[in-house]
C-alpha cells in the first residue's frame, strides 16, 4: 500500500464534524490507569494521552495528532509508522504549548499531590541506607543529561530511558529500581508524563533530604523508541577532568555548573553489581549537604587495594570512597576553586546547586511547553 492510501484516510478522518470537548471536571484524586504492553514496546508504558482541553486552539492540534495516528494504524512499512509516530510526538508537543498558552494546564495543587505521593514512599527500610532519595535524584539526573546542545536531542522531554537500549546502558544500572516504584506514583496519577514524574521525583528527593528548594515546572511529553539517545553521554567515574568538561560542556554547563551538579555526591552510595565502584561519599549518604565537599578536601585519600576498578577510600577508617572524577574536582585548578567555596558555605553551595539542578531538569523541553514561571513546592 503506498503512502497515499494513509493520507486519503487521515484527510477523510480530519473532515468528519468534531464535537467540542467538554471542560476537565474536577480533579479525581486516585485513578488507576492500565501500564499493559504494546506490540511495538512490549515492556514499556505507552505515552500519556494527550491532556484533554476545552480551547479550540487546542482541535486544530488534535487533527494534527489523528493525522498522526492515521498514519500509524494505516502504515504498511515501518517508515510510516515512526512517521506517525513522530507527527503524534509533535502533536503532542503543540497541544501542551497550547494548553500551557491558554491556561488549560493542571494547576500546581494537582502537582503537589504527585510531589507529596513521592515524598512519602522515599523512607524504604529494606533499600540501601533506608532512602530511596538517592536513587529518584539518579533518576532525575539521568534521564535528563543526555541532552546535545548541538543537534537538541535528548535531555527529560520524551522520558526515553523507558525504552531500550537506553535503559540498558551502563551508566543506568540499577536505575530500574526508581523506574519500578515510579509506576506506582504513575498509576495513581496517570495524566503526569514520565518525564515531569521523575524530574518531580528529583527534586522532591533534594528537599525532603534536606537540601535547597529547587524551582520545578511541568510541561514535558512522553515520546517513542526512535528519541532514544546513544550511549555515552552520560559521565564515565574512571575518568578525568577532560572527560567531565567534555561531558557537561555538550549540555551547555561552565566549570562552576559542573563542580556544584557534583555535590549530588553527598547522597547515596555506588554497589558493584552496578557501576564496579563500592561505597557511600559521605558518613550520612541520605542527607544532602556540603559534607562531600569537606570530606573531599579535608580528608587523606589514597588508592583502595582491591579487585574492582580503581577508585579512592579514606585513609582514616576507610570506608568512604572517592572515584577518580571526584579527586578531578580538587586537582583541576578551576574546578577547585568552586570546591572550596562550597566546602566553606553550605549556603552558597545550596543557592548555585538548586540554580543548575532546575536547569539541568529542563533540558530538551521546549520553552514553549512550560506554563509560566517554575513553582516552589514542599510537602503538605
Amino acid at each position: 500500500m503506498s503512502l497515499r492510501t494513509p493520507v486519503m484516510r487521515a484527510n477523510q478522518l480530519l473532515r468528519l464534524p468534531v464535537m467540542p470537548l467538554r471542560p476537565r471536571g474536577p480533579t479525581v484524586g486516585r485513578r488507576f490507569n492500565s501500564t499493559q504492553s504494546t506490540k511495538s514496546n512490549p515492556k514499556v508504558p505507552p505515552p500519556s494521552p494527550p491532556r484533554a482541553s476545552a480551547s479550540p486552539y487546542a482541535l486544530a492540534v488534535v487533527g494534527l495528532s489523528g493525522l498522526g495516528l492515521a498514519y500509524y494504524f494505516f502504515g504498511t512499512d515501518g517508515s510510516a509508522r515512526q512517521t506517525g509516530r513522530e507527527l503524534d510526538s509533535k502533536a503532542r508537543g503543540a497541544l501542551a504549548a497550547v494548553e500551557g498558552k491558554v491556561g488549560m494546564r493542571r494547576g500546581q495543587e494537582d502537582y503537589q499531590k504527585v510531589y507529596n505521593r513521592i515524598a512519602g514512599m522515599l523512607e524504604e527500610e529494606s533499600y540501601d541506607d533506608g532512602s530511596l532519595a538517592p536513587v529518584f535524584i539518579r533518576l532525575a539526573w539521568h534521564a535528563s543529561g543526555t541532552y546535545d546542545k548541538d543537534d537538541k536531542t535528548g535531555g527529560s522531554n520524551y522520558a526515553t530511558m523507558r525504552f531500550e537500549p537506553e535503559s540498558k546502558h551502563g551508566a543506568n544500572n540499577g536505575l530500574n529500581i526508581a523506574r519500578d516504584h515510579m509506576e506506582q506514583v504513575k498509576k495513581e496519577f496517570p495524566w503526569i508524563s514520565y518525564g515531569d514524574l521523575w524530574t518531580l521525583g528529583g527534586v522532591c528527593a533534594v528537599q525532603e533530604s534536606g537540601g535547597p528548594t529547587v524551582p520545578w515546572r511541568p510541561g514535558r511529553i512522553d515520546g517513542f523508541s526512535h528519541h532514544v539517545t546513544p550511549d555515552g553521554r552520560l559521565p564515565d567515574a574512571s575518568k578525568a577532568e577532560d572527560h567531565l568538561r567534555q561531558i557537561f560542556y555538550r549540555m551547555g554547563f561552565n566549570d562552576q555548573e559542573i563542580v556544584a551538579l557534583s555535590g549530588a555526591h553527598a547522597m547515596g552510595r555506588c554497589h558493584t553489581d552496578r557501576s564496579g565502584f563500592e561505597g557511600p561519599w559521605t558518613f550520612s549518604p541520605v542527607t544532602f549537604s556540603n559534607e562531600y565537599f569537606k570530606l573531599l578536601l579535608d580528608e587523606p585519600w589514597v588508592w583502595r587495594k582491591w579487585k574492582g576498578p580503581a577508585q579512592y577510600e579514606d585513609k582514616k577508617t576507610k570506608t568512604l570512597m572517592m572515584l577518580p572524577t571526584d579527586m578531578a574536582l580538587i586537582k583541576d585548578k578551576s574546578f577547585r576553586k568552586y570546591a572550596e567555596k562550597y566546602a566553606k558555605s553550605e549556603d552558597e553551595f545550596f543557592k548555585d546547586f538548586s540554580a543548575v539542578f532546575a536547569k539541568l531538569l529542563e533540558l530538551g523541553v521546549p520553552t514553549s511547553q512550560f506554563a509560566g514561571e517554575p513553582w516552589q513546592m514542599r510537602t503538605q
